[in-house]
């Protein structure tokens, strides 16, 4: 049975170039500095976020925690909105890794207000931890692939520098925004101190990340990664995917984001669901009526669509390169089957 895979873009599959470059990827051991393919990575990287430097590690997550490792303390506390993927979803690493705890905020399609980010920040005195970082992602997974728009990125910005905080961006998305915003990726970057990029999402490398940042911080980041047991030795075999990527496969998003609404005009006529428009290529989609997301998902995937959920009661659907239109086609087929068999 023919399965049409919309769980997550980070179920791509790499192309065939990027199979025939790993192959003839020139490389050395990274942990000497001596992989030629991943030292020119970081370098296009750093240039192309508008940084001074850049380090390759093995996953989003890695980047997070290293990131954190980097500009924290044990006992400090960082200041993020209440479903970022750094609280839900990287394994307590907050707390196991770098010891510190997070102060949520309650956003609005990602979007922590300003004002309450500004009350968040922790007055000095020896009863208070310190307030180390905030932390923005864009775009937003659990808001629904929601784009942070410039000027609020602005804000924030501006409102640490009052503080002297510095801003980590979770950028595993980051490209899905420039193609929404329609500026290049450093228009974004420049309003965050340090900033994490995945190349395994709808880039569709079969692994890796991107931690980007000032020099200092970047030297600071490499020995954290050591710490977590990033040490690389002959990457350039999945770097080279990287570098092929960034030049072939960022334009290439606009596709993602048609697939989403595509399929987002034809979900916004069932009933049962209630769904806002997708800035990008992740559908949230909320259930009404007392159906339960497993209970769908099971039904999808009897027909062969595979999809997931934030929670009982909101679906999620990601589109990517390995979705074609007519997979959009198809796949509304089996939505309103399934959606007609509970009725």
């Amino acid at each position: 049975m023919k399965i049409i895979d919309l769980r997550s873009d980070t179920v791509t599959k790499p192309t065939e170039e990027m199979r025939k470059a790993m192959y003839l990827a020139e490389v050395g051991d990274d942990g000497y500095g001596e992989d030629p393919t991943v030292n020119l990575l970081e370098k296009k990287v750093a240039e192309l976020l508008g940084k001074e430097s850049a380090l390759f590690v093995v996953s989003g997550t890695m980047g997070n925690q290293v990131a954190l490792l980097s500009w924290t303390s044990r006992g400090d506390e960082v200041i993020l909105e209440a479903e970022s993927h750094m609280y839900y979803y990287e394994a307590g690493g907050m707390a196991g890794n770098a010891g510190v705890q997070p102060f949520l905020i309650q956003g609005e399609d990602g979007m922590m207000p300003i004002e309450r980010i500004k009350k968040a920040i922790r007055p000095e005195g020896r009863v208070f931890p310190k307030t180390s970082l905030i932390v923005l992602e864009n775009t937003h997974n659990r808001a629904g692939g929601k784009v942070l728009p410039l000027d609020y990125m602005k804000e924030v910005y501006e409102l640490s520098r009052e503080y002297n905080i510095p801003i980590h961006l979770d950028g595993a998305r980051i490209f899905n925004a420039s193609i929404y915003l329609k500026v290049p990726a450093k228009e974004i970057a420049k309003y965050a101190d340090s900033v994490m990029f995945c190349l395994s999402k709808g880039l569709s490398c079969p692994m890796g990340s991107l931690l980007v940042g000032s020099s200092d911080f970047i030297e600071r980041a490499r020995k954290n990664r050591q710490r977590l047991g990033g040490g690389l030795r002959q990457a350039g075999v999945v770097a080279v995917c990287g570098l092929w990527a960034l030049d072939n496969m960022i334009d290439r998003l606009e596709e993602d984001h048609k697939k989403a609404y595509n399929l987002y005009e034809f979900i916004k006529n069932i009933p049962i669901f209630d769904i806002k428009k997708p800035d990008t290529n992740i559908l949230k989609v909320k259930i009404k009526n007392g159906y339960k997301a497993s209970d769908l998902i099971k039904k999808f995937k009897d027909y062969g669509l595979l999809a997931t959920s934030f929670d009982e009661e909101t679906l999620r659907f990601v589109t990517h390169k390995d979705v074609s239109f007519d997979d959009i086609e198809e796949a509304k087929e089996i939505i309103e089957r399934v959606v007609n068999f509970f009725n």
